[in-house]
């Protein structure tokens, strides 16, 4: 089979595919969800879509196989695929104005192939109709996932901050949850700074961070809980063979002692902590480093935090941002590309083509 010449280096959108572009009048407008296993949609098909009376049109239901299987392969981490072959078995017809599952997913894959099935069926569990693909691997994904870790993935909030209740306290200094909330997700000393006017010395400001921090270790230290919905999300990137970077305006200690309390120590590629660079967020310092180590580009990266400050640095990067509003609200983080109440309602296919 000779592949068709395409030119990779423009934009890509899929806005005005038939199947699936949002932009596309006449399309079908399908929005594929994946579980960690397959790719699932739903379709009702209407009157313009039939064939024989009020019977949905063979060409339909195949094309509603293709690009379901062809979500699958983009779930492993292949950014471009061609089908190769197809052969799809009819075993029930498809009425108009019923609702149609589809469901995909990889049953092998090398390096240059992919091996697809695919099933559509009635509410009932009737199968309309079941189909095997073969696909020629073009191009692997470039996207990686960069992950915010206290307040994204570690609910670790309430322990930052009692832990700096009790040392500004040390300096008479009352701390409010508002004024912990305005600055979570800062580099400590910055945070030192703007609570303390710039009245401390560079000997001060470390001092106060060593004591804060030992106070935060030994709060959280096993009693640290994930956020629903973050572990699965990292499971289904991981098994998808896309790369991920840890970036946290946290020292390193604080870090490792998280990712060793929730058992996530290998699941990253690179891990970015606050002390590597010079600026703290908003700065876009921490993310561009995060590039630099990953070897990809801003525009492959898309960043999931939880604070304005953080969604500031992402977009200052020049990255598409996912926030969640564990600690802020929608309107806090209005800046960020897509705003979710919980990382729960998030699935591949929404993070790496509709953020």
């Amino acid at each position: 089979m000779k592949i068709p010449k395409l030119d990779l280096d423009v934009e890509y959108t899929t806005r005005l595919c038939f199947a699936c572009g949002e932009d596309n009048p006449i399309g079908l407008k399908l929005k594929p969800v994946y579980d960690g296993e397959k790719v699932w949609a739903e379709f009702t098909a209407g009157k313009f879509y039939q064939g024989w009376n009020k019977v949905v049109h063979g060409g339909i239901l195949y094309t509603l196989l293709d690009e379901i299987t062809a979500y699958a392969i983009l779930c492993y981490g292949i950014d471009f695929g061609v089908t190769a072959k197809s052969e799809v078995r009819f075993k029930h017809l498809a009425p108009i104005n019923e609702p149609i599952q589809i469901s995909a997913w990889v049953t092998r894959l090398t390096k240059r192939l992919v091996e697809t099935t695919g099933v559509l069926a009635l509410k009932d569990n009737t199968i309309i109709a079941e189909g095997n693909s073969l696909f020629y691997v073009w191009r692997q994904s470039k996207k990686t996932i960069l992950w915010d870790l206290d307040g994204v993935i570690a609910d670790s909030a309430s322990y930052h901050f009692a832990a700096w209740q009790e040392t500004f306290a040390k300096s008479g200094i009352k701390f409010t949850w508002t004024d912990f909330t305005k600055l979570f997700g800062a580099r400590n000393d910055f945070i030192i700074r703007e609570v303390m006017e710039d009245k401390v010395s560079e000997e001060d400001v470390k001092a106060i961070i060593e004591a804060k921090e030992i106070s935060f270790r030994k709060g959280i230290r096993g009693n640290v809980k994930p956020f629903p919905g973050a572990i699965k999300l990292l499971n289904t990137i991981k098994k998808g063979n896309f790369k991920m970077c840890l970036v946290s305006s946290a020292p390193r200690e604080n870090i490792d002692l998280l990712l060793g309390e929730l058992g996530m120590k290998e699941y990253f590629n690179c891990i970015v902590s606050g002390r590597e660079v010079m600026e703290s967020k908003p700065s876009p310092q921490i993310f561009l480093l995060a590039t630099e180590k990953c070897g990809v580009q801003p525009e492959d990266c898309i960043v999931i935090e939880d604070s304005p400050l953080g969604v500031k640095a992402a977009k200052a990067a020049g990255m598409r941002c996912l926030a969640v509003t564990n600690a802020h609200s929608k309107e806090e983080l209005a800046q960020a590309d897509r705003t979710v109440d919980s990382l729960e309602k998030v699935d591949l296919i929404t993070l790496i083509q509709r953020v």
